[in-house]
């Protein structure tokens, strides 16, 4: 089922306090009022404005990382490699377990240190700053798969996995927007800080410390070391959390909500814990964002969150309601396509292979060719 032939999968869903847990919210749709519902508002015909700056941007670092690909990752070191691969899952985790869970949804509490952690591994992965980060989320769950929504999948896979990077947002989208409550984070001081000096932040942690890590404790050549750990690290991290965007979106199963896009990924292993996204966009506020632990499949995110509470570091965990879970399978899920909850030990090797596997085997293959021919 594409995402064209979803019925309005606007939810108004952000946190557990949107909603009644004792309702499936069926009527959903049908009590939602025109100023609510972006699709519902007339609006002056739109036409996609090109920034070529931005094309440009993107088009030379991945050029520059598929060059690196072939031809740097290859004669670099080990430990660089190792690096680049851990650099890829840590700042991941800022991204996933901290922008997304903690700050766009409120999911769980946490105390100054790990919002202190999450904040620097989110700006090493260089997505925007956790408070523009967090207003696109909220907006994109707020208005899903609309015009409203930062990267609508309507408008197709090359739109919602790089397109919307590429040209001038919507009007809609600047419009609803502007409705999108803040306030909480603007009152958290880190998120604030890291707001008002973003760009030397950046410059450090995204540039400098990956580059100088391996030139100062293993000899690494300078330059090699920041096509390796800077772009090639970077521009791979980008397409991994754009296909939460894109394929999630489109490509998978809908057990829990059939009347919305996102889907149970097929992906799923490449996303640290994030391609369960049916179930993300029908109970958002779960911090697991699956329905199964961190034990039951592999969503290392949920792991993290699981190791700060039981330190005491992290608290107030919500989650769904089992039984509103499957009320709402029963009532709204799409039983054309068969679901299978996989768990267990194979799940999580499936996800660490997956994870792990690309940057290195790129430079395995050169290796084993140095040693044949």
């Amino acid at each position: 089922m594409s995402p064209s032939n979803i019925h309005n999968g606007i939810t108004y869903q952000l946190y557990e306090d949107d909603v009644e847990q004792l309702e499936i919210n069926q009527n959903e749709q049908s009590t939602n009022t025109n100023n609510d519902d972006p699709k519902a508002t007339k609006t002056k015909p739109y036409k996609t404005q090109i920034v070529w700056r931005n094309v440009m941007i993107m088009s030379i670092l991945h050029l520059t990382a598929l060059y690196s690909l072939f031809f740097v990752l290859p004669v670099v070191q080990w430990k660089t490699i190792i690096l680049v691969q851990t650099l890829v899952i840590m700042f991941s985790m800022g991204i996933q377990a901290g922008a997304h869970r903690l700050w766009s949804h409120r999911a769980l509490k946490a105390n100054f240190a790990v919002r202190l952690f999450f904040c620097i591994l989110q700006t090493g992965a260089l997505q925007n700053d956790i408070y523009e980060w967090c207003r696109d989320h909220r907006a994109h769950h707020k208005f899903s798969d609309t015009d409203a929504d930062p990267h609508n999948s309507r408008r197709g896979f090359f739109f919602s996995h790089i397109g919307w990077l590429l040209v001038k947002k919507h009007p809609e989208l600047i419009r609803r927007g502007k409705t999108i409550d803040m306030t909480d984070l603007e009152t958290d001081p880190i998120v604030m800080f890291q707001r008002q000096y973003y760009i030397l932040l950046v410059l450090l942690i995204w540039g400098f410390l990956p580059t100088y890590i391996p030139v100062v404790f293993w000899g690494e050549d300078p330059l090699n070391s920041f096509l390796a750990c800077v772009v090639v690290r970077y521009v791979y991290s980008l397409n991994v959390t754009w296909l939460v965007n894109s394929w999630s979106h489109m490509y998978g199963t809908r057990p829990y909500d059939g009347n919305i896009a996102p889907v149970e990924s097929t992906v799923r292993h490449l996303l640290l814990g994030e391609g369960f996204h049916n179930y993300h966009h029908a109970f958002p506020w779960d911090y697991r964002a699956s329905e199964l632990g961190s034990l039951d499949v592999f969503n290392p995110c949920t792991g993290l969150i699981d190791i700060f509470h039981y330190l005491g570091w992290a608290w107030d965990l919500k989650t769904a309601n089992p039984s509103i879970v499957a009320r709402k399978m029963e009532l709204r899920g799409d039983k054309s396509k068969t679901y299978k909850k996989t768990r267990g030990l194979f799940e999580w090797i499936g996800g660490v292979l997956a994870t792990i596997a690309f940057i290195p085997f790129t430079k395995l293959i050169a290796t084993l060719l140095e040693i044949l021919f």
